[in-house]
């Protein structure tokens, strides 16, 4: 093992302290790093995030619009959700795409795996690209009041730019797309 690899945190005891369908929260006593006592919180999410951005032939992509409760603000976001750990990671995001857009793809291209707030918590995004489109009627859950909007990618792309995405799996999507289809 290498010394980067070592970890460096002493767990002394640990207690679950939340549950629920989709997370649980336990808190540790721990000896920090230094040798300091202290308490560390930890979510624990119990589905994968799933993003997809949408490409089609005229570089266009979709946004979903949508409140978000934790944020008490509009966000405007790549079509995205959950998944359950234990399905594969394109049945969710062909679920998710469906649902959100109507939108089905007939190309589908795993771009990137990140860690959505990993000094908190141990949720995976894994971000997929969609192409190859057909269109539908959107199938949202009872939780989502969705707006569409369909722009040019690269207006997307602005809008990370200027602060007007924020939310981190579309942000870190259209980085990723920018970089790999459009700097050519």
């Amino acid at each position: 093992m290498k010394e980067a690899d070592k970890n460096p945190w002493q767990t002394i005891s640990s207690k679950k302290i939340y549950d629920n369908s989709w997370i649980s929260l336990t808190e540790h006593q721990v000896l920090n790093p230094s040798g300091g006592e202290g308490i560390y919180g930890e979510v624990n999410f119990k589905n994968l995030a799933i993003g997809i951005i949408v490409l089609d032939d005229n570089n266009n992509t979709w946004l979903v619009g949508q409140y978000r409760f934790p944020l008490k603000s509009y966000s405007w976001e790549i079509p995205e959700g959950g998944g359950p750990i234990e399905v594969d990671p394109l049945i969710s995001a062909k679920r998710e795409l469906k649902e959100e857009t109507g939108i089905i793809a007939d190309c589908w291209t795993e771009i990137q795996r990140i860690h959505l707030s990993n000094s908190v918590s141990d949720e995976v995004g894994i971000i997929f690209l969609a192409q190859g489109l057909s269109y539908g009627e959107s199938e949202p859950e009872e939780t989502e009041q969705l707006l569409l909007k369909k722009l040019p990618f690269l207006e997307a792309y602005e809008m990370v730019l200027n602060g007007e995405i924020t939310d981190s799996i579309s942000v870190a999507a259209i980085l990723k797309v920018k970089i790999t289809h459009f700097n050519s």
